[in-house]
């Protein structure tokens, strides 16, 4: 590669990385004026605006007066790679009708990069409307702090647990949360038994949450689901049993259905 190649493979790399910054601004901060971004970035308000010129000539970026936001576009996007997840397809449906069983939310969780990403969230009739619920199906989460996050994890190998927690460390959202290595492996040990993982207020102060893997016909971890609630809910044998009957019930429902269409597939 000559250097004029090297200086315009570089100068793309830039480029891609600057308009993923700018989306990533948008995502946490919302809609933004020139000057704001190019604060934010660190960048000059020139350059800024060519950004933003070509991310809205492209559909990605809409602009409102003075200020710009990102496009629905995305959104639309974000449902068609959703959907391409045979995992979704297959378990939304269940998730609902968790939710509407327990009362509570319910979650489908599955992993990307050694983090939580919320596929699906279903409400039950007994929970109220949090912005925190909101927040959690918009951004990646940490694994240790959440129910389906550490049933993931106990389906893992000890040394993909230490490479997740060598990348992105322990860190505490509560009192509660566990921040140290040592604690976090016997739980995980005590997961593997008992077959399902709880949050007590580990994620969030008063909220509490059950989790249970989900398998594939290999074994293989493809995600996890769980309910949850506010402790004055969730708690006595509410939590201790029912909540827990109805997620792994739940969670090998989801399993005999994946595992069926495997075969199917496979037989075809």
């Amino acid at each position: 590669m000559n250097d004029a190649a090297r200086s315009e493979e570089s100068g793309t790399r830039t480029s891609v990385s600057r308009s993923i910054d700018i989306i990533d601004t948008f995502v946490r901060r919302g809609s933004l004026g020139v000057t704001e971004l190019a604060e934010t970035l660190d960048l000059s308000k020139s350059t800024v605006h060519a950004y933003l010129k070509t991310l809205k000539q492209s559909g990605y970026v809409v602009r409102d007066g003075e200020k710009y936001a990102l496009a629905y576009k995305l959104s639309l996007q974000g449902e068609a790679v959703r959907n391409q997840s045979r995992l979704f397809r297959i378990a939304r449906d269940e998730i609902d009708d968790l939710a509407a069983e327990t009362g509570l939310y319910a979650h489908l969780t599955v992993t990307e990069n050694g983090r939580g990403i919320n596929l699906y969230q279903s409400k039950g009739d007994a929970v109220g409307r949090y912005d925190y619920q909101t927040q959690k199906v918009q951004q990646p989460e940490p694994l240790h702090v959440t129910a389906t996050g550490k049933a993931i994890l106990a389906a893992l190998s000890r040394e993909s647990v230490e490479s997740i927690l060598d990348r992105h460390g322990l860190p505490a959202r509560t009192e509660h949360t566990i921040t140290d290595s040592d604690a976090l492996f016997d739980e995980l040990e005590q997961i593997q038994e008992r077959g399902y993982a709880y949050n007590d207020a580990e994620e969030i102060e008063g909220f509490r949450a059950v989790g249970a893997s989900i398998r594939g016909r290999d074994g293989e971890v493809l995600g996890a689901l769980s309910v949850s609630g506010p402790k004055s809910i969730l708690h006595g044998e509410r939590f201790r049993e029912e909540s827990t009957d109805a997620v792994t019930r739940t969670a090998n429902l989801i399993e005999v259905t994946i595992n069926m269409s495997s075969t199917f597939q496979s037989d075809s």
